[in-house]
C-alpha cells in the first residue's frame, strides 16, 4: 500500500494492484466562493495542489464518498476520463451519469474490482437537523491479500457507525477526516481532535491518518493544533496528520 495525501480529502493510493483516487477535488486555488453560513469567508480552495493534477491521469479507479463540491467539484468532473470505473454510494450514481461517468458504480454493501474488494460504511455529517441536511455519507474498506486493510471513513463525526466498521473489519489503517468543519450554529460535521483522539483509542492497533484540513473555510482545526492535542493524550505515535503531498507506506 502507498497512500499519498493530496490536498483536504484527495487521496491517490495504490493497494492491490490498482493506482485509486479518492474525492478528487481539483480546482483551482480561490476557484470556488466560500462555504456559506461560517466563520469565515475565504474563497476555497484555500491552497494549491501540492502536485500537478496530470500526475493523478493514471488512476484505474475513482472513488467519490459523496457529491458535495469538497470531494468532487466541476475541475475533477472533467477532468478524469469518463470510462474510468467509479464507485459511489446508492444515489449518486445519477449525477456522475450524467456528467458522463457511464461507469459510476453504487456500491450496496461491497463489489469487488480487480483483487480488491471495497466494502461501503456508514457515517453522519454532523448531528440534528444540520447533520440531516448535510444528507447520506459514506466511508469504504479496502481489502486484499497481501495488503493491509484501509478504512477510509469519510466526512463523518465519531459516531456508532464508525465504531461498527472498526469493530467489524478491525482495519491496520484509518484514514479520518478531520478539520472540524462547521457552520455558524451547530456542533461540528467532521471530526473534531477529541472524535479523533477516540478512533485511535477505541480501536488502538489502527494507525489513523487525519487528514481534510487547512484547505476548506470552514474546516477550523489546523494540523497543528490537532497534533499538539494527540501528544497530550500520548498517541502522537499512533496518530499520523500529514502534509498535501505526503507519502505514506505501511
Amino acid at each position: 500500500m502507498k497512500l499519498q495525501l493530496i490536498r483536504h480529502a484527495t487521496l491517490a493510493i495504490e493497494y492491490g494492484g490498482l493506482r485509486i483516487v479518492v474525492d478528487p477535488m481539483l480546482s483551482e486555488p480561490e476557484a470556488n466562493p466560500p462555504i456559506a453560513n461560517t466563520p469565515n469567508a475565504r474563497h476555497n480552495p484555500l491552497v494549491p495542489m501540492p502536485v500537478q493534477a496530470e500526475s493523478l491521469a493514471n488512476a484505474d479507479l475513482l472513488i467519490v464518498t459523496h457529491l458535495h463540491q469538497d470531494h468532487w467539484d466541476a475541475a475533477a468532473a472533467t477532468f478524469f476520463d469518463k470510462n474510468l470505473p467509479l464507485l459511489c454510494q446508492p444515489g449518486d450514481e445519477p449525477t456522475l451519469h450524467q456528467q458522463g461517468f457511464s461507469n459510476a458504480i453504487p456500491v450496496q454493501e461491497h463489489t469487488t474490482v480487480g483483487s480488491v474488494t471495497f466494502h461501503r460504511t456508514g457515517g453522519r455529517h454532523g448531528t440534528g437537523e444540520i447533520g440531516l441536511r448535510m444528507g447520506q455519507v459514506s466511508g469504504f474498506v479496502f481489502k486484499a491479500n497481501g495488503e493491509p486493510t484501509l478504512y477510509i471513513a469519510g466526512d463523518t463525526i465519531y459516531c456508532a457507525e464508525v465504531e461498527e466498521a472498526l469493530s467489524r473489519y478491525r482495519p491496520e489503517w484509518t484514514v479520518v477526516n478531520a478539520g472540524a468543519a462547521r457552520f455558524l450554529v451547530g456542533d461540528p460535521i467532521t471530526m473534531t481532535a477529541d472524535d479523533v483522539a477516540k478512533v485511535s483509542e477505541i480501536s488502538p492497533a489502527t494507525k489513523v491518518v487525519a487528514v481534510h484540513m487547512e484547505a476548506i473555510n470552514h474546516c477550523l482545526l489546523m494540523r497543528e493544533e490537532l497534533e499538539s492535542e494527540m501528544e497530550r493524550r500520548g498517541l502522537t505515535g499512533r496518530v499520523v496528520v500529514p502534509n498535501d503531498g505526503e507519502v505514506i507506506r505501511p
